[in-house]
């Protein structure tokens, strides 16, 4: 097939186009002939995926750069101002949210380098107060994710890892510091606490159902580290309460009274103040290979598919009635479709997914509420601050099904970005799709999770994305431990936590991974290129490769000028005080039902 290059271009033709403009070559001559069906059937292969890999690293480095050389060590790039702030509490937050995507992007000299940085200057005995939801999932998180990364990133660990290191210590200071928020009559936690003193004298009780059910990933990742079940024993305490506290027809609120368990804000739906409850309980499952949180969210599922779901969109609807509240759709509830992949609901999964996509195509950005029947954004809520979720969303469906349209998504994504939030100290939030609209911010999850998923959407190589056919063997002092052979759960912030190092630490023989046996049996081949090794278990058969490549780009060459700063005291709250007499509170705003 031939068209003019002044035509429009094949459904696929513009891949090979964006290829092109990428990889900085000339598009063709107007009134060439291009030959669509051969430019087509390239631009899905390795030059389509090196064009995005190229433009998702230039975008990370324009903002990491800037946070370094503007912003550090405040926790954000104020990207308009070209200076820092401090925002979750005072802990050079980007560099710990950045860190692993450092070492998927393949500068492992970087990666390395910020470790010594954080080991040096993070301290969390401060009199600051922090939201227990997002220092767990950012700081927790990161610091878990990098500390299972640190061997394959080049880091000299300590002997015992990773059932010890400096940055899972860090990890458990930070976690020990929101224990006080659990001590509650229910066991649900408070959304503040002091990191010097625990838990303010008159903190408000009321907590989203998010920022309670959103620690069973971290916290029993820190318990099968560190031996301590405290923390995970808070995590599912957390979650129980919610799941005993459902109405009678299988829905939980959106905000609640943590020491009553009254619900407050009665409002049910999958996105902003809910969201990663649903999602910790799948890959609580996933992770913890737990059937009892596994059975909780397929109840749930019904529940929601039964009273929220309309022609594959999700409304908010009353807890114990069902009825429609808010026939709305939140940017925040563009995970869905990826969490529907991982429980096998692929065709359910791509249909919201085109849902969404056609309101990204709309504005060049998911707005933060956006009316369904009306078709426009919610006045007050039309701002993009660069969320990941859709991104998340199409690079799991993408692994699932190889459809070109996700690619699409990407491809859209990188541009809206570049062409509306860049400027010349970074990205900035888009405060309002419709005129384009700025503000001065941008959030540690840009570097976290945006790009991220991205660079993974465009990278199927990367080794995230492994599966078994490679892997290491540690030694412990527990025996020894498979680890890096892929099947990674990745937090809410998009910190991957690899599931086999929650086997490489437990201190009852009966315990130990079942596989141990056979890597022990076939340890005296590890030195080889290349063997295959039997699962008497389940009768598969892998072969493992050694893999010699050397991923890693060359790192800064100038040290990070160190900067003193005063620790300051900023309130903050993950989901504040409100009068709870509204439809729907997100997020600590309320919105009024106003029809």
């Amino acid at each position: 097939m031939l068209l003019s290059a002044q035509r429009p271009l094949h459904r696929l033709g513009w891949l090979w186009l964006w290829v092109l403009h990428s990889l900085g070559q000339p598009p063709p001559a107007a009134g060439k002939e291009v030959d669509v069906a051969r430019y087509s059937s390239r631009a899905t292969g390795a030059e389509l995926f090196l064009a995005g890999r190229e433009r998702v690293k230039s975008m990370f480095y324009h903002a990491y750069d800037n946070y370094l050389e503007n912003a550090f060590p405040y926790d954000e790039l104020r990207p308009l101002t070209c200076d820092g702030q401090d925002t979750w509490g005072s802990f050079s937050l980007t560099l710990i949210d950045a860190l692993d995507t450092l070492l998927i992007l393949g500068n492992v000299s970087e990666f390395q380098r910020v470790v010594s940085v954080l080991q040096e200057g993070v301290n969390f005995d401060i009199d600051v107060n922090a939201s227990v939801f997002e220092t767990n999932i950012r700081v927790v998180g990161g610091l878990l994710s990098a500390h299972l990364l640190s061997k394959k990133a080049g880091v000299e660990v300590e002997v015992g890892w990773p059932c010890s290191g400096p940055l899972l210590r860090m990890a458990e200071d930070a976690a020990r510091k929101l224990l006080p928020a659990f001590q509650t009559p229910t066991g649900m936690p408070y959304g503040t606490v002091n990191l010097l003193h625990g838990v303010n004298p008159g903190e408000t009780p009321i907590t989203c159902t998010a920022g309670i059910g959103t620690f069973i990933v971290e916290f029993a990742t820190l318990s099968h580290l560190t031996g301590d079940p405290i923390f995970e024993d808070v995590a599912r305490k957390a979650l129980k309460t919610l799941w005993k506290n459902r109405s009678d027809i299988g829905l939980v609120g959106n905000h609640v009274d943590v020491v009553t368990a009254k619900w407050v804000a009665q409002d049910a739906g999958i996105g902003a103040g809910v969201d990663s409850y649903f999602e910790y309980l799948v890959k609580g499952a996933i992770l913890l290979q737990d059937e009892e949180l596994m059975s909780m969210f397929l109840d749930y599922n019904k529940a929601i598919s039964n009273y929220t779901k309309f022609d594959d969109w999700y409304l908010w609807v009353q807890m114990y009635k069902g009825t429609v509240s808010m026939p709305v759709f939140q940017s925040l509830e563009a995970y869905w479709p990826g969490l529907q992949s991982l429980i096998g609901d692929i065709d359910s999964a791509m249909r919201t997914f085109l849902n969404y996509y056609t309101v990204w195509k709309q504005f060049g950005g998911l707005p933060e509420f956006y009316n369904i029947p009306q078709g426009y954004t919610v006045e007050k809520r039309e701002g993009y601050p660069l969320r990941p979720e859709l991104i998340e969303s199409a690079m799991y469906l993408y692994r699932a099904t190889q459809d070109p349209t996700l690619l699409e998504l990407g491809r859209d994504v990188v541009e809206s970005i570049e062409k509306i939030s860049k400027v010349e100290c970074g990205f900035a939030t888009i405060k309002d799709l419709r005129d384009h609209k700025l503000d001065n911010r941008m959030e540690s999850f840009f570097l976290a999770e945006t790009v991220k998923y991205l660079y993974l959407l465009f990278d199927p190589d990367n080794f995230i994305h492994n599966n078994g056919s490679s892997f290491d063997v540690v030694l412990t002092p527990y025996g020894e431990c498979v680890l890096g052979a892929g099947g990674y759960i990745f937090n809410t912030e998009a910190h991957p936590i690899d599931p086999a190092a929650l086997h490489c630490c437990r201190k009852q023989k009966e315990e130990q991974w079942e596989v141990e046996d056979l890597v022990r049996e076939f340890y005296s081949l590890k030195r080889s290129k290349k063997f295959t090794l039997t699962r008497t278990s389940g009768g598969r058969e892998a072969e493992r490769h050694k893999d010699s490549a050397d991923t890693s780009s060359e790192g800064r060459k100038e040290q990070m000028n160190t900067k003193q700063k005063e620790k300051r005291k900023i309130p903050l709250l993950s989901c504040p005080s409100q009068p709870f007499n509204s439809k729907l509170a997100i997020l600590g705003q309320v919105f009024l039902d106003n029809t």
